[in-house]
């Protein structure tokens, strides 16, 4: 064989070589072109998971901004609401010991006006923030009647001084008898009772000068005893007259409800 045949198949040979090994190479880069396309397409996918993720968290986001600040508007509308109705409270406070204060020198000067009645069946006491004036009806009435006698009016009289002192003063009038069954004419208990509230009303109004706006009167015939009526002294306790008076509640009402 010749050089020149030798050297022809050699440079063949390298041709061929040159060939196989450039094919490997591009199958290699060819994989890898398709594990990085692969690559992308995951991340791409990812990517727009993080976006959605991102957007929905944004949401979550503005909904909880939007939350808090209703939270807060409320908290603050009942912020607001509790300091106006403590201050009522404290408001209403004032007026009850105010009240409570005057209802107690009411009573005082109660006790001392009429002091020359208290051995004549006259109690005075307060009790679940009014204050009572109880006359038993053997002072004020003839037995089975309505009509005021001369003790009874001076005791209404020594009682009225006081109540004119006080003008916004409530006063209720009430009627109570005994047991005892009574009937004169169209008569009984209850029109007793309640003739004997009526009696002291108009004497209040008439003779004293009370005015009428602030006085009320009830008959309680003898369903509100206050003494056993098996006994005479029982009985006796039970025929009585209350004057019960009341606090100015209108001024209690208006400071509960001011700028509500």
């Amino acid at each position: 064989m010749s050089q020149k045949t030798t050297i022809s198949y050699m440079l063949i040979s390298l041709v061929l070589l040159c060939s196989c090994g450039a094919a490997k190479k591009a199958e290699v880069l060819q994989g890898e072109n398709q594990a990085l396309h692969s690559k992308v397409t995951q991340l791409e996918q990812t990517n727009n998971q993080l976006k959605t993720s991102n957007a929905q968290m944004q949401q979550e986001i503005t909904q909880f901004k939007s939350d808090a600040q209703v939270a807060v508007q409320a908290f603050s509308q009942y912020k607001s609401e509790c300091e106006a109705t403590q201050a009522r409270l404290q408001v209403a406070q004032a007026v009850l010991r105010e009240q409570y204060a005057t209802l107690q020198e009411i009573e005082d000067k109660i006790n001392t006006a009429l002091a020359d009645f208290e051995d004549k069946g006259v109690d005075v006491y307060y009790k679940n923030g009014f204050v009572y004036v109880s006359m038993e009806d053997n002072l004020l009435y003839k037995s089975g009647s309505a009509a005021l006698g001369t003790e009874g009016k001076k005791a209404l009289s020594s009682l009225a001084s006081v109540l004119n002192d006080y003008p916004k003063l409530k006063i209720v009038i009430v009627g109570n008898t005994d047991d005892a069954k009574f009937k004169k004419g169209s008569s009984d208990n209850w029109s007793l009772s309640t003739e004997r509230a009526n009696g002291v009303v108009r004497t209040f109004r008439d003779e004293y000068k009370i005015d009428p706006a602030r006085l009320t009167a009830a008959g309680r015939s003898k369903y509100n005893p206050i003494a056993d009526n098996s006994t005479a002294e029982g009985r006796a306790k039970n025929r009585r007259t209350d004057i019960i008076l009341n606090p100015d509640l209108d001024r209690l009402w208006e400071s509960v409800n001011q700028d509500k």
